[in-house]
């Protein structure tokens, strides 16, 4: 295959980038598009040219590094799917893909296809975690929990924190992302003691650092590679409230 690459190119965050254009041949419809990218670095290496900077580690779904837009898209068309599992047979011979890093002031750029999601570091930091004393594996699994809670517990693990529902969200909210790490622990009994203040916390970092308001259009789930559902949100929205209220659950 031949493929027209359309990269952003921006060598600092104090710098202004562009679009730089790429052309590239015998491309195979089995290679990822990170492959395809690491064959273009391979080229400019050859050239003597500074090669594209662009994250990514597993390579397999999981760890959600891979973040960037493919033809205005996060993560490209494939639905379910992260960059690193976008392969070029999803591509006909010919065309041409642009390639862009997140667009979120939340996400600043640190070079080229690769921002800074710290962001997300910080708001786990504030109360995406269990503190107290749960015992051990054996006394976990004493525990009945109900095989709804369970599987909707589960569901919200599956978030891999890649960003994708920030940068298709035209506020770049990041509610998708607080929603599924607050209600996984808020299903689970080993979660509940710091229901309350784990919610309070993290949306309280989240709108600290930057990120916009959910405007309830679902464009966040739509892109999710892992399909983290609207519900989530809703279920956010009822922890903070009852939170700030000080019910007791």
């Amino acid at each position: 295959m031949k493929l027209t690459l359309k990269i952003w190119r921006q060598p600092n965050p104090q710098t202004a980038g562009k679009f730089h254009t790429y052309q590239l041949d015998n491309i195979s419809p089995d290679m990822s598009l990170l492959e395809t990218i690491d064959l273009l670095n391979q080229n400019l290496i050859l050239t003597n040219a500074e090669p594209i900077a662009f994250d990514h580690d597993c390579r397999e779904g999981i760890c959600g590094s891979c973040a960037m837009y493919i033809n205005g898209r996060p993560h490209g068309a494939d639905l379910a799917s992260t960059t690193c599992q976008l392969y070029m047979r999803s591509y006909r011979d010919g065309d041409t893909l642009t390639i862009e890093p997140w667009r979120a002031n939340a996400f600043p750029i640190i070079k080229d296809l690769m921002v800074d999601r710290s962001a997300f570091d910080r708001i786990i930091q504030a109360g995406g975690y269990i503190s107290v004393n749960t015992g051990n594996a054996v006394d976990a699994n004493t525990i009945p929990i109900a095989k709804d809670l369970a599987d909707a517990a589960f569901a919200d693990a599956m978030c891999i924190g890649c960003g994708a529902c920030v940068a298709a969200c035209k506020n770049s909210s990041a509610m998708l992302f607080v929603a599924a790490k607050v209600s996984h622990l808020a299903r689970l009994p080993q979660g509940q003691p710091e229901r309350q203040r784990r919610a309070i916390n993290m949306v309280t970092q989240m709108d600290a650092e930057g990120f916009g308001s959910c405007s309830n259009t679902g464009t966040c789930a739509a892109v999710c590679p892992k399909e983290i559902s609207l519900n989530s949100i809703a279920q956010l929205n009822r922890e903070y409230l009852q939170a700030r209220e000080g019910f007791r659950f």
